[in-house]
């Protein structure tokens, strides 16, 4: 019998459409299981309902949870409260949802014990030791503002292992964070689950993460597990359809590839049905995939495939785009900074930055999280206090501030958030917030309005009817095309993309960086602020390495990751993830 034994769990809303449908699994002690798949998926529904807690509007209506010898569905009142923490604990994806920002770290973690208050303070302090934070009294007694983000993150780590859970549950815990600070996260992870022998489900929509941090993967579509297997079987020999899609978008850090992003949206809620769920998206669909019952088949290596075809054809060998490109000349630079510094108050956050993006070049901007490039980034946008040095595009010099700045200069330059909402009035349609930007900043006006948003949304690949929905009726990757059409809209001459990937499903980010590189080839200019170097490779000509406010290195990206020169791109390199070698390339 297995440590952590799901079987036929389901998850319903009140029309009876299945969120998550019979799923069921085995992990033993100090095994790790990673699920991953697209938004939409049902995996966030699956990691609360392994805590047998389902949202509003939601409900467990069948299944085991038994976790050392427990099963949650069966607790409740006092018993469940405690199982919750005590024998299955949560980590969210955003730290900032499990700290309360009013309350000391070591307040926190203690409040999740049972112990007697006297024993406490030993297990904090051991808690805090054992996902590598100081065990200090001064650090215990911080709030989480004046820590970092993988410092927020481990000690959310900590209230969860405190109380010696069997089970481990991990909502992308490394979504957002720079590529050092998800190393040591999963490194953490993969240390606690040894050293304490608990299981752990690490969920997310990143593969080569998972399969760093995994021993076996399930791949889960529409509320079903499609496939399920050892890591490495998985992420080099797919043998569903979507598996195989996911791989296709995922970017490389060898070599630029072209992405590709799985056609189509991701499978609406729907009562249980006899078809293939993913059918509609699927390149190899037969009639038969609509109507037969698909079960999960076995194959001899421990592996299950929820498909017809039980031996699928070989994969295509992913394209590989050329890179070549010289670099930009500062005299005809679309964008020139020169001797840069910014800071907040007494603390001195850019120093002396200097550089060009040439006309329809893309210069990434890479670095840790703290290492400036979002200051800069809105530095060059003019929304930044404290800042010195010059900015001109095409030779035209940039007042420090938006509000100093033209129409037509604040027109030149455009920005696009990390997060669409950023950029979207969530009260107004789309339509209305692409307007806006035209009527303001491109003076136009009646009907040569709507003409603009249609062209905008036209040249991201959205049809025009989207104009009329607000931002919350449309998917995490429709938001973000929606955004770029709003910088678009326009016609600027250079575009500052800010983590506009980081918080995307690999076929969604597929989707956005070919979007973004045709518009490169159209001869638009783009500064790329991302601390994902597989992202950089994908799409930039030249990268621009950012250090504790300060330029270490910059070079042409092939030459970049080919010899990265200076310690800090060396160790961002080596902390980069990567999923096996694609096959072939043409």
């Amino acid at each position: 019998m297995a440590y952590v034994e799901v079987r036929g769990l389901t998850v319903a809303i009140g029309d009876g459409s299945l969120i998550v449908d019979d799923a069921s699994l085995d992990l033993e002690a100090g095994q790790v299981l990673g699920v991953v798949g697209e938004s939409g998926s049902g995996k966030s529904t699956l990691a609360l309902a392994l805590l047998a807690y389902a949202r509003q509007g939601a409900h467990i209506t069948a299944g085991q949870v038994v976790v050392g010898g427990t099963d949650m569905l069966k607790l409740t009142g006092r018993p469940l409260r405690l199982a919750r923490g005590g024998t299955v604990a949560y980590v969210p994806q955003d730290p900032a949802t499990a700290l309360n920002p009013k309350l000391s770290i070591e307040h926190q973690i203690s409040e999740v014990l049972t112990e007697p208050l006297k024993e406490r303070p030993a297990i904090v302090q051991a808690a805090l030791e054992s996902v590598g934070l100081p065990s200090t009294r001064e650090f215990s007694r911080r709030h989480p503002a004046a820590l970092s983000g993988g410092q927020q993150q481990r000690v959310a780590l900590a209230m969860a292992i405190a109380p010696g859970p069997g089970l481990l549950v991990l909502d992308e815990p490394t979504t957002g964070l720079d590529v050092t600070t998800q190393a040591r996260v999963l490194e953490l992870v993969d240390n606690l689950c040894q050293q304490r022998q608990m299981a752990a489900i690490y969920i997310s929509h990143d593969l080569a993460v998972v399969a760093d941090v995994a021993d076996r993967i399930a791949v889960m579509y529409g509320g079903q597990f499609v496939e399920v297997g050892e890591a490495e079987q998985v992420t080099t020999a797919p043998r569903h359809p979507y598996t195989r899609a996911l791989i296709d978008a995922v970017p490389s850090v060898r070599r630029r590839l072209r992405l590709s992003a799985i056609p189509g949206r991701a499978a609406e809620l729907s009562p249980k049905r006899q078809g293939c769920v993913f059918y509609e998206r699927c390149a190899l669909a037969q009639e038969r995939c609509q109507t037969d019952a698909i079960g999960l088949a076995d194959y001899p290596d421990g592996g299950q495939v929820r498909c017809i075809l039980s031996t699928p054809p070989p994969a295509a060998p992913r394209v590989i785009v050329d890179e070549a490109e010289p670099a930009a000349d500062q005299k005809e630079a679309a964008l020139l900074v020169k001797n840069l510094a910014a800071g907040y108050g007494h603390t001195q956050v850019l120093h002396d930055v200097s550089f060009a993006v040439g006309p329809g070049e893309c210069v990434a901007l890479v670095g840790e999280s703290g290492s400036g490039k979002t200051t800069l980034a809105r530095c060059l946008i003019g929304l930044h206090e404290r800042q010195a040095g010059e900015v001109l595009v095409f030779g035209d010099y940039l007042e420090p501030l938006a509000r100093q700045r033209t129409p037509e200069q604040r027109r030149d330059i455009q920005y696009i958030f990390q997060n669409p909402y950023a950029s979207l009035n969530p009260r107004r349609t789309v339509g209305d917030s692409i307007g806006v930007a035209v009527k303001f900043l491109g003076g136009v006006s009646g009907k040569a309005v709507q003409a603009e948003v249609n062209a905008a949304l036209e040249r991201v690949e959205l049809p025009a009817a989207l104009a009329g929905r607000y931002p919350a009726e449309l998917s995490g990757g429709q938001r973000q095309r929606a955004a770029i059409a709003r910088a678009l809209v326009c016609h600027p001459k250079v575009l500052l993309c800010d983590e506009v990937t980081s918080a995307l499903d690999v076929s969604v980010q597929a989707s956005v960086i070919e979007l973004l590189r045709g518009l490169l080839e159209d001869g638009l200019s783009m500064l790329f602020v991302t601390h994902n170097l597989a992202v950089v490779r994908s799409i930039a000509h030249r990268a621009d390495v950012l250090e504790k406010g300060r330029i270490v290195e910059s070079a042409l990206v092939e030459q970049l990751f080919a010899t990265p020169e200076h310690p800090y791109t060396q160790q961002l390199l080596a902390n980069t993830l990567e999923l096996a070698d694609p096959a072939g390339g043409e």
